[in-house]
């Protein structure tokens, strides 16, 4: 059942004037209705006990901005009422609530003083007022201990909200630090992303460098040769535009080092299909490019998937069998990978695993997507799509 719903134009919490408006109403209410009360013999219901309870109510709304004023003329007010001689049940809930103001928006050292102050006080006037009134035997010892209560009720009021805040504050500095370690790994993920990039585009210019020779070299005596040679560089120049592209867009700063293996290209999935095989999985591979040779960015980033996604099986998933599917359809190279693991083991169904975030860094350099979610029936499905003539997916 739904908790009803508070109404728009009523503010909460209320503002500290608005708060200590209503507050004082509220006492001034059942202070109003003891002081009215006459007992036989008592000067009670005059002008001075009202004068009293006019100061006193009116120290009550400005309590939030000086609470020890306020606490010591609403003391004053209840002891002037004692010594006067009326006797009433209520007549301390307005220096109550001062001295709960006095505990919640002080501090301990303040609060055990102003305790001592008030037992002591109350205590004295108790035996000073039970001269001319007729009190039971003990009064005076409980007189000095209810000034204590909404003290340490404002003490532990006070105290809550300092741990509060205090778990508010870890949390907020919590998720700076998890957000501070996510983009940390993202930004290693795209600079080695870059630098496998920079192999492939080093590679292509080679390739270009070549073909160029080949073309001037057989300009003059075989000028088909020299034409093809030239086809070949210009391919290859729009590939290597391409990826250089798709390196600006990831690199953010350089690291030291250079890769000395090639870049895997999809043929590598068959060896690496085996090492899954032997940690005990099975593992079916389909790949089918249709004889198209591929960009080889793109190949590098559906490898790449596949791996990251093959990982997460191994580390997370507890799954016995895993299908990868990497096929050309149309101008798009469409990886997928699925599992029969259960979907609640993994660390990355929230969309926040570092594995998640470099299959999507991956998939973005060449243009494409990655989604991921739980099959129906059970198990878990990557699935990217990367586009093979540069545009983006």
């Amino acid at each position: 059942m739904s908790s009803p719903r508070r109404p728009r134009w009523l503010p909460w919490p209320l503002p500290p004037r608005l708060a200590d408006l209503f507050i004082a109403a509220v006492v001034s209410v059942f202070t109003a209705a003891d002081l009215a009360v006459n007992d036989p013999g008592y000067r009670q219901d005059d002008w001075l006990t009202w004068l009293l309870f006019a100061v006193s109510i009116g120290a009550l709304v400005v309590r939030s901005r000086w609470p020890l004023p306020v606490t010591l003329v609403t003391g004053a007010a209840c002891a002037g009422w004692a010594l006067y001689g009326h006797i009433g049940e209520l007549l301390n809930l307005p220096v109550m609530v001062a001295l709960y103001t006095l505990a919640v928006q002080g501090h301990r050292r303040r609060t055990v003083r102003a305790g001592i102050v008030a037992a002591s006080v109350s205590g004295l006037v108790s035996v000073v007022a039970g001269i001319d009134v007729a009190q039971p035997q003990g009064a005076p010892l409980l007189e000095m201990l209810w000034p204590l209560v909404p003290l340490l009720l404002g003490e532990v009021v006070r105290g809550r909200r300092e741990l509060m805040k205090e778990y508010a504050d870890r949390a907020g500095r919590a998720e700076a630090e998890r957000e501070a370690e996510a983009r940390r790994k993202v930004q290693e993920e795209r600079v080695r992303i870059a630098r496998e990039l920079h192999d492939v585009v080093a590679h292509t210019v080679s390739a270009m460098t070549v073909q160029a020779g080949l073309a001037l070299d057989a300009l003059e005596v075989k000028p088909e040769v020299a034409r093809e040679a030239m086809r070949q560089v210009r391919s290859s120049g729009k590939e290597a535009v391409r990826e250089l592209r798709a390196t600006v867009e990831v690199l953010r700063e350089g690291q030291d080092g250079a890769r000395t293996d090639p870049a895997p290209r999809l043929e590598g999935l068959d060896a690496l299909a085996e090492r899954v095989r032997a940690g005990g999985i099975a593992v079916s591979l389909r790949l089918d490019t249709g004889g198209r040779v591929l960009p080889q960015v793109v190949e590098l980033a559906a490898y790449r998937i596949v791996q990251e996604a093959l990982t997460n099986v191994i580390k997370h998933a507890g799954a016995g069998q895993v299908a990868v599917s990497v096929a050309l359809a149309g101008d798009r190279l469409e990886v997928e990978v699925i599992d029969d693991g259960p979907p609640s083991v993994r660390p990355q169904a929230a969309g926040d695993g570092y594995g998640l975030i470099g299959m999507r860094e991956r998939a973005a350099a060449v243009g494409g997507r990655v989604e991921t979610g739980p099959v129906r029936g059970g198990g878990w499905r990557v699935h990217a799509e990367l586009p093979v003539d540069g545009r983006a997916s």
